[in-house]
């Protein structure tokens, strides 16, 4: 499905300073990736909107990426950050979505990278088991849970099931999996967690090791993972898809190991938070919205300083509590630099606009610094440019 002769030149931004894009540029043929030496583009030369762009990973409906479509707008007028895409979901409500078999999603994933100006990420959640986007119902091929590789507690296993799903996701032109999952299996009854099988294991060693097999398979083919949810999501007895999620009294601090471990060994490329609520570490915010969660947890104790990317801030966690004003302003202050909206089960054609208009907004009213979003569209694209090194990879 993917070659290089597949794979056409995408199109040299007009912005000064930027980066010289070429094809395969964030996936696919060796010989191609092995040759390219970038530098990143000189931000400072960069308008506000267009840094801003860079911060959105948003979620669309649609097979194809039809021309003038909002999506393609987001793309091509805005230059968005990436997209993530997602197949259909019953027990969600959510319809009318991206991935419906395996030539279908190639060619939907080619049309959006030619598309981008910039190198655009590409993300799935194709963490293996029962939270797999790319099915072997619609042919892909078969994946195994997180919960039944560590319950087999076999690296090898672990290596060669990760393998297999690094393989799929670069052969259909994916470049970024929402995964893994370094929760903790503290809760069996967890209903997003442990009941999904999700979780390698309650032991914090057993999740690292597991978690680092699986992110070398995938740096083996220069596609970003992300770990999540920051900072633990195993020891909730609620689902924060549906609502307020408070692990106050549940949650340990041997839930931050994984993180500590994995960002240690040089193999954490982004961080993904969590709509959990934990009056321990922040009295007033759920972790996406917690400063003291993310600059004073993971930046500052764990020193993690790459991306830091929201869960969907259209979770009914975050809807249920907060306008999406609210909820943006507060995520970026607290230090996330990549926003999801997975724009799915509330669909706003409009998003990508109305979200660039509001931030513009704020950092003209001083809510929201310049710096903050230099720093935060720095980030991105530092890590966008670190796949094109095979040297820098696992």
């Amino acid at each position: 499905m993917r070659s290089c002769t597949r794979r056409t030149f995408l199109r040299q931004t007009a912005l000064a300073g930027s980066i010289l894009l070429v094809p395969g540029l964030l996936g696919g043929c060796a010989a191609t990736r092995h040759a390219i030496r970038q530098s990143l583009p000189d931000l400072q030369l960069w308008p506000l909107e267009r840094k801003l762009a860079q911060m959105l990973l948003l979620g669309f409906p649609g097979e194809t990426l039809e021309p003038g479509s909002p999506i393609d707008e987001a793309i091509r007028r805005y230059g968005v950050g990436g997209v993530v895409l997602f197949d259909n979901n019953v027990d969600l409500g959510v319809t009318g979505r991206n991935i419906t078999g395996p030539a279908q999603t190639g060619r939907l994933t080619s049309a959006l990278q030619q598309a981008s100006e910039l190198p655009l990420l590409i993300a799935v959640d194709q963490e293996g088991g029962v939270v797999a986007r790319l099915k072997d119902r619609y042919g892909f091929p078969p994946s195994l849970s997180a919960q039944f590789l560590g319950q087999q507690n076999r690296l090898e296993l672990t290596r060669s099931a990760s393998d297999d799903i690094a393989a799929t996701l670069d052969e259909y032109g994916f470049n970024l999996n929402l995964a893994p999952c370094v929760d903790l299996n503290t809760n069996p009854a967890n209903p997003v967690i442990a009941l999904k099988e999700r979780s390698f294991s309650a032991d914090p060693a057993l999740v690292t090791a597991h978690a680092a097999e699986y992110i070398k398979s995938h740096h083996q083919r220069q596609i970003l993972t992300c770990l999540k949810h920051f900072p633990g999501h195993g020891s909730s007895r609620a689902d924060s898809h549906l609502g307020l999620t408070d692990v106050t009294n549940y949650w340990g601090r041997e839930e931050l190991i994984p993180y500590r471990n994995l960002i240690n060994q040089g193999l954490c490329d982004m961080v993904m938070t969590a709509h959990t609520f934990n009056t321990a570490l922040d009295p007033d915010y759920p972790a996406t919205l917690s400063k003291a969660t993310i600059d004073g947890i993971l930046r500052k104790q764990l020193g993690f300083d790459g991306v830091v990317v929201s869960d969907d801030l259209y979770m009914g966690a975050i809807v249920q509590h907060y306008s999406y004003e609210t909820a943006v302003e507060k995520a970026i202050n607290a230090g996330v630099d990549l926003l999801v909206v997975a724009n799915d089960k509330a669909y706003r054609p409009d998003i990508m606009p109305h979200t660039i208009n509001l931030l513009v907004e704020l950092v003209q009213q001083g809510r929201i610094s310049r710096e903050r979003i230099d720093q935060a569209c720095g980030r991105i694209m530092a890590m966008k440019q670190r796949i094109l090194r095979p040297g820098d990879t696992a």
